[in-house]
């Protein structure tokens, strides 16, 4: 695959702006840049060292379309490898179309999704993991998914799995050695050795595999189901979380009867929260509607949130009735974290609640008040388990590498029962290869246009 023209793009976010950043990357990036370019002190584009920035203006056949500032990275100490130019320019749509249209006229193409990025890699400026933590990275929209993205562009990830690589090599290059001289019956790779590498690799991938839970969550957040009986404060709930106005919020049972979402962040997870139509028998067949929603979403929710109207209870019966409801919950979705809340605790008494349910299984709200809501926010955060995150452990959020370190830990497997019972070299060594081959296409060493393909259209034009 190789990329021997020049490509222009908008690397800011399209629209009107104070400033827009034009990008070029090629063997022609600052030639071409310098045919419109003068400085206004004098000085040449094509003399300037890398990572050196000059004023001036584009001129288009003695028309000045902007002032602007031009930087110049020269190869291979640019991001993508090549040379690149970067041009700051005023943020009006006009401009940046004019001077886009300028260089795709005189020889350059406009960049597809993901290019500069994709040039990086094939340069060897980042491996395909780092890559594919730029995407996150831009895509990151809270504290905990820019921590990983930022430790994974690093290369936390790359490193760990390139060592445990380069140690399987070592050893996969001895076995195929011993195939060579099986004639002779000799050992090259030690056995002892390589069963305290496999149970280390075993060891490592499984840790990853399992940080998968976390880090699926912290990319897209955790979805959290708010259901209940009608009227006992499910969208009050809803709108003092979110602090606005998000749910329409009536005395009429059976206001909501589609289900509303929006999202927050709290300690620096993302939340979406997920306000349902009331559980109740009914023969509005509106309103029947939203409650099967409301079980749909709930089965695709993390977190069950199940609102009690506080005001009702008031004698052993009600508790009594309330237990009742809450084991039904419990039972029909028995594999979710789930909070019982009790909501309008300013109108009830509270120290009957208190003493008839215990802490442990009941949180106690005000949601019209907002009372209990940070305790209610603090809650929440217990279901993620982040000490990964806080230990600055690698966590893993990409499906695609999820997969293929399930993949690499089969055949790894493989290995090590091969190495227990013996097995001759000749059929271990093939469970071997499979095993490197998918750690390698985890950071890119094995790759084919398909799976780039896939990976960087999903970037953004200019990245």
């Amino acid at each position: 695959m190789i990329y021997n023209d020049t490509i222009v793009a908008l690397a800011t976010a399209p629209g009107a702006g104070a400033i827009a950043i034009i990008r070029l990357s090629g063997e022609h990036a600052i030639s071409t840049c310098s045919q419109f370019f003068t400085s206004v002190h004098g000085k040449e584009l094509n003399k300037q060292r890398s990572h050196s920035i000059l004023l001036g203006h584009i001129i288009e056949n003695d028309r000045v379309l902007d002032e602007v500032l031009v930087s110049v990275f020269k190869n291979p100490h640019s991001y993508t490898g090549e040379d690149v130019v970067e041009i700051s320019c005023h943020g009006s749509t006009f401009i940046q179309q004019e001077i886009i249209q300028l260089f795709l006229k005189n020889g350059c193409r406009m960049a597809n999704a993901g290019e500069f990025t994709l040039r990086a890699f094939l340069n060897g400026k980042l491996d395909l993991s780092q890559a594919e933590a730029v995407a996150d990275l831009i895509a990151s929209d809270s504290k905990a998914s820019h921590q990983i993205a930022m430790q994974q562009m690093r290369g936390g990830f790359s490193s760990e799995i390139s060592k445990l690589r380069q140690e399987l090599m070592n050893f996969a290059s001895l076995i195929e050695l011993e195939l060579d001289f099986s004639e002779e019956d000799v050992e090259f790779a030690d056995r002892t050795q390589f069963k305290e590498l496999t149970a280390r690799i075993i060891f490592v991938l499984k840790r990853l595999i399992d940080s998968f839970a976390v880090g699926n969550v912290i990319k897209n957040g955790i979805p959290v189901a708010i259901i209940g009986e009608p009227n006992v404060g499910k969208s009050t709930l809803l709108n003092a979380l979110l602090n606005e106005d998000r749910a329409i919020v009536s005395d009429i049972a059976g206001t909501t009867r589609d289900t509303i979402e929006d999202e927050m962040t709290i300690g620096g997870i993302g939340f979406r929260f997920i306000d349902t139509a009331g559980i109740r028998d009914t023969v509005d067949v509106v309103e029947s509607i939203g409650i099967k929603k409301t079980f749909e979403k709930s089965e695709q929710a993390q977190v069950i949130m199940y609102l009690i109207d506080a005001t009702t209870i008031t004698d052993e019966l009600n508790v009594k009735k309330i237990h009742v409801e809450i084991n039904k919950i419990k039972n029909r979705f028995p594999n979710k974290p789930l909070l019982i809340i009790a909501n309008k605790i300013d109108a009830s008494d509270k120290n009957y609640i208190s003493t008839s349910f215990t802490p442990d299984n009941l949180l106690l709200i005000s949601a019209k008040e907002s009372f209990g809501i940070e305790e209610l926010k603090d809650k929440l955060l217990t279901f993620v388990n982040t000490g990964a995150l806080h230990n600055n452990d690698t966590i893993v959020t990409n499906s695609r590498h999820y997969d293929a370190l399930l993949k690499a830990l089969q055949e790894i497997t493989k290995v090590k029962y091969g190495l227990d019972t013996g097995l001759s070299g000749d059929l271990m060594s093939i469970d071997i290869r499979q095993a490197l081959y998918h750690f390698g296409e985890i950071t890119g060493e094995i790759t084919n246009d398909d799976l780039l393909g896939n990976i960087f259209a999903n970037f953004c034009i200019g990245k």
